[in-house]
């Protein structure tokens, strides 16, 4: 599937050139603005650095929501993390918080049930990504929103999770899900049981799928393919803005391709 979908992209991509068109555009949208939050940061790490990471992050495009990685040892050092991002971001900061799969369905109960009243976005993955039963459990018991879908492979999957109602919200990833093609399948899915699509890193070409995908919600944003590109998509005030170039509007920057190279 993800060899399939990185050739599907390019396809696509390499359609909408020849159409001379944005890909939103040829796919029936138009460029734009998306609405944007920043998971660039906020990993793992000693609560105490937290605080001055976050205004760091709020401030590289006007952000409006973050993503925070939870799911340490002990709660007390996540309820600390969570104080520090809320002292170094403000008080209406949105917080998706992923933990990245590392709790037993278990631990999860009890640590999104004691997260509960935090006011948090959402609560991404915080157990094994098969385990539907144990999301749609979840699902019926937090207040808290939860967001799934990162590692469906394929519309069926993601047809499945939102049969079981595994989840309020779903974050397709790009190669995982099939490119633009498996892409356009799933969001039509999520449309008809009106469950709002992210999306999950690739941020320049999800962001033309979001001018087309009826439920948008939020896009994943990381400017980690910044250094190799002649022209960065623009981000701010908390949006990624789909540019008027053909295709899906990024050219690799060959000699900075060139210093990263290896062998």
């Amino acid at each position: 599937m993800i060899a399939n979908a990185g050739i599907d992209m390019a396809a696509w991509d390499a359609l909408a050139k020849a159409a001379g068109m944005p890909l939103a555009v040829l796919l029936g949208g138009s460029v734009g603005p998306v609405p944007a939050y920043n998971s660039n940061g906020l990993w793992l790490t000693d609560p105490a650095t937290l605080a001055a990471e976050a205004a760091e992050l709020v401030a590289e495009g006007g952000f409006t929501g973050l993503k925070l990685r939870l799911g340490r040892d002990k709660l007390a050092d996540d309820l600390e993390a969570l104080r520090q991002v809320r002292g170094g971001a403000g008080d209406d900061i949105k917080l998706m918080v992923d933990f990245n799969q590392g709790l037993t369905l278990g631990d999860a109960i009890h640590r999104c049930h004691a997260l509960d009243h935090w006011g948090l976005y959402w609560f991404e993955e915080p157990t094994t990504y098969n385990n539907l039963e144990g999301y749609a459990r979840l699902a019926r018991d937090l207040r808290t929103p939860l967001q799934l879908g990162e590692n469906f492979y394929g519309p069926r999957e993601l047809y499945r999770a939102l049969q079981l109602g595994a989840g309020d919200y779903v974050m397709p990833d790009m190669m995982r899900i099939g490119g633009v093609t498996g892409w356009l399948r799933s969001v039509g899915i999520a449309a008809a049981a009106g469950v709002e699509v992210s999306t999950h890193l690739y941020p320049e070409v999800s962001a033309h799928l979001m001018r087309v995908t009826e439920t948008a919600h939020w896009l994943e944003w990381q400017d980690w393919a910044d250094p190799i590109l002649r022209e960065p998509f623009v981000v701010k005030d908390s949006q990624i803005r789909v540019p008027e170039r053909p295709g899906i509007g990024i050219e690799w920057d060959e000699a900075a391709v060139k210093r990263f190279a290896i062998g």
